[in-house]
């Protein structure tokens, strides 16, 4: 195993927290008015016998959600300029977080993807389970890339097989094709979405080291390109900082929380922080709701 190092985590992860997806249930949420077609026993008679209109009873769901990881091991991760390749971050994060959402009691599936869906994981618990998913994505993400990234598939293949409320985290760079938004947004009104985002400093502005052939990696393209050009790098930074905005608030108006991770830092601190400044966020809000 690659995880000793996850022992270092001194605090609760996803697995142990509250999700903020609510229905059938046992702890106590809100109520909210009957909508027609809904289960009947979900209905609060002492509540409706008191008022003029049919409410329903919501509640946390139990703990130990469904979780999946919808993977991306396309040819565009084969790509690292500083201490590791973007295929090797979403290696780690697979890793850490399959391992900290089964420890937490979550049951973790897998949904691997490049140019097509690649292999469906559906989830499972105990340390065996654990273990084989974890093996698995390690594999799959280490093979040959093979092609272009097809998020938008992949998403819509989740929308279908995920049916469960459930916590979805999407590992990939988000280098793919427009059509990924809609099945996004469908996955974000149903469950908890993180975004896990993968990259590489130079995808946001290159060096200038004098001539250099790019090749894109899913589709064997090269271009030469004289990176000593300031208004070349600026073109190229300006557009690379607009991709980005559009990513990031794709994934807002998806109600998916963006997870940025850099190729340019050890992975685990990434994680630390990231989650830490979700569990704090986490205590705000109940602290704003129960004020």
């Amino acid at each position: 195993m690659r995880w000793p190092v996850l022992r270092r985590l001194g605090f609760h992860a996803w697995g142990d927290e509250r999700s903020s997806v609510r229905g059938p249930g046992v702890e106590y949420a809100d109520v909210r008015e009957y909508q027609l077609g809904e289960d009947a026993r979900l209905i609060d008679w002492n509540l409706t016998a008191r008022s003029d209109r049919v409410f329903v009873r919501e509640s946390h769901p139990d703990r130990g959600l469904d979780a999946w990881l919808i993977v991306d091991t396309s040819a565009s991760l084969d790509w690292g300029t500083a201490l590791m390749l973007k295929r090797e971050a979403a290696i780690e994060m697979a890793s850490a977080a399959s391992s900290l959402l089964a420890r937490h009691g979550s049951r973790v599936g897998a949904i691997v993807f490049d140019n097509q869906v690649r292999r469906i994981l559906p989830p499972i618990s105990g340390r065996t389970g654990r273990l084989h998913l974890v093996g698995t994505l390690d594999t799959d993400l280490a093979s040959a890339p093979r092609g272009a990234t097809a998020l938008a598939g992949a998403l819509g293949q989740a929308v279908k097989v995920v049916q469960r409320p459930s916590v979805l985290i999407v590992i990939s760079d988000f280098l793919a094709a427009s059509g990924w938004q809609r099945p996004m947004a469908i996955l974000g009104r149903r469950h908890e979405v993180v975004a896990a985002r993968v990259g590489d400093p130079t995808e946001l502005a290159f060096p200038d080291i004098g001539v250099v052939t790019f090749e894109d990696p899913e589709t064997g393209r090269q271009l030469q390109v004289d990176t000593s050009d300031r208004r070349l790098r600026d073109r190229f930074q300006r557009a690379a900082e607009e991709q980005e905005r559009r990513i990031s608030n794709d994934l807002r108006r998806a109600r998916a929380v963006e997870f940025r991770i850099t190729t340019a830092q050890p992975f685990l601190p990434q994680l630390i922080q990231y989650l830490r400044r979700r569990g704090l966020e986490a205590n705000r809000g109940r602290g704003a709701h129960q004020a």
